[in-house]
């Protein structure tokens, strides 16, 4: 059985997950960007042990601390996809332009693209690339759970910015449209910020979605 807990970390109160499963308590921690002592701590709480970081994009408040953390544990690096390297190698400089602590850039384990899948224990992850918020944006999708982890391309009575770099509204709208409705409206996904919500009652009330 698969479980989650999500812990909003840095100034930016961003969504990271724990997502563990309970035949080894081996577990991911999906889009580390900081605060580790206490993502440590709610492992450590918890009694699971980290064995990979997966990342949906790499906006710092999402994914300062990875290369910190990969470096602490040892840990593989899984996504985003390689549209988001730019993000990834400017990780110093929006760091401390937002007075963040210092960020290095990573070289992910493994890069993602649309279609792939990602593991934990005996449990299989969808991965759907979903550009629009950054070209190298990431959702990581569980059938099996019927939960989402969708960053920053959606959230509950909103959805991701695109007025960032090599940002893009269309393809945003055409990646929830076309890569996150077809997970069903029962699906419930965990957004980079704020509370959780459907894939359904988006459909029905997002002012920018709604209706599609």
């Amino acid at each position: 059985m698969l479980h989650y807990e999500t812990i909003p970390v840095t100034a930016f109160q961003q969504n990271c997950s724990l997502v563990w499963e309970d035949e080894g308590m081996t577990a991911a921690v999906i889009d580390p960007g900081g605060d580790l002592e206490v993502l440590l701590g709610a492992c450590k709480q918890l009694g699971i042990t980290l064995t990979d970081i997966w990342i949906t994009h790499a906006h710092l408040d999402h994914a300062a601390a990875t290369a910190e953390l990969a470096e602490q544990l040892q840990l593989p690096i899984i996504g985003p996809h390689p549209g988001d390297q730019f993000w990834i190698d400017g990780l110093p400089m929006a760091a401390a332009t937002y007075g963040f602590p210092p960020a290095r850039p990573f070289k992910p384990t493994r890069w993602l693209h649309d279609g792939d899948t990602v593991t934990l224990g005996k449990h299989t992850f969808q991965v759907r690339h979903c550009p629009g918020h950054t070209p190298g944006h990431v959702v990581f999708y569980s059938p099996e759970i019927q939960r989402a982890f969708v960053g920053d391309v959606l959230f509950a009575g909103s959805i991701g910015r695109t007025d960032f770099p090599q940002g893009n509204h269309q393809h945003l709208i055409d990646s929830i449209t076309q890569r996150l409705w077809p997970m069903g409206d029962d699906t419930v996904f965990i957004p980079g910020h704020g509370p959780e919500s459907t894939f359904g009652r988006e459909r029905q009330t997002n002012p920018y979605v709604g209706g599609t």
